[in-house]
């Protein structure tokens, strides 16, 4: 068996415990602030201790190309994450389309998993989203991903970026994003479009009634019937967004590794 106090074995695990602590920088759920950073250290230790008796470590030199290995290590893990960051992405980037057209763009909140302000029923959709992640075991399936990347990723090899093949994949990536948020919110959004063209002839034909004032809690009203009735919907859209993912992280390891 490896032992991991053998110092010749220490640069392979440095190169492990590096695309770890990478993806959980910016993957969903592991990356956000709420879960303390003493415990995010020691579960990429724990991670990486046991993937450093399953993955099979060619013996290193620290040296200058050693230390750009730790480099590619560390940006490989932060591209798988990123990846499967962007696609839950669309969540937010839904409810932002939602808002708009309910009158909610006004009111953000601050998202206490990343701190930032994101919109009301944006953030809504992604707490549940994120509880369907933890009920299907998508968790689970994320530490598969960064575990069977050693698969397609050797970590004696660097990234080819010469073809530019990588990022033209992120970029069809980012716009799959904004298509899947449209499908998403286009339930709500094409009710809301209705609601503003029946406000409209109402307000020609009956002038004296004050649509600013009658529009937006019809808008609010309509918008969380809606919301309800297509929940089914949304859930199913949800399990696409998840295949997306995984698909979306093994095309990128695909790219990375060459394969």
């Amino acid at each position: 068996m490896i032992d991991l106090l053998d110092l010749t074995r220490l640069p392979g695990f440095l190169l492990i415990f590096a695309r770890i602590i990478g993806f959980f920088i910016t993957v969903p759920l592991f990356s956000y602030r709420t879960i303390p950073m003493t415990h995010k250290i020691g579960l990429v230790l724990f991670i990486a201790w046991i993937m450093f008796y399953t993955v099979d470590i060619p013996f290193m030199l620290i040296d200058g190309n050693y230390i750009l290995l730790l480099l590619k290590e560390l940006i490989v893990g932060i591209f798988i994450g990123f990846i499967a960051f962007l696609i839950l992405g669309a969540i937010q980037i839904a409810g932002g389309f939602i808002d708009f057209q309910m009158g909610f763009a006004i009111a953000n909140v601050v998202d206490p998993q990343t701190g930032a302000q994101s919109p009301l029923i944006g953030q809504y959709l992604y707490t549940i989203t994120l509880l369907f992640l933890i009920t299907v075991d998508g968790h689970h399936m994320l530490l598969d991903g960064i575990f069977y990347s050693y698969s397609f990723i050797p970590m004696d090899q660097f990234i080819p970026f010469n073809d530019g093949s990588i990022t033209l994949f992120v970029i069809e990536t980012f716009s799959k994003m904004f298509l899947i948020a449209f499908q998403m919110s286009i339930p709500i959004v094409g009710c809301l479009f209705l609601v503003d063209v029946a406000l409209g002839i109402v307000a020609r034909t009956v002038p004296q009634l004050n649509v600013f004032v009658v529009g937006l809690p019809l808008k609010i009203l309509v918008s969380f019937v809606v919301i309800f009735l297509s929940f089914g919907i949304f859930a199913t859209l949800i399990e696409q967004l998840f295949d997306t993912m995984i698909q979306s992280m093994r095309s990128i390891m695909t790219l990375i590794g060459g394969a």
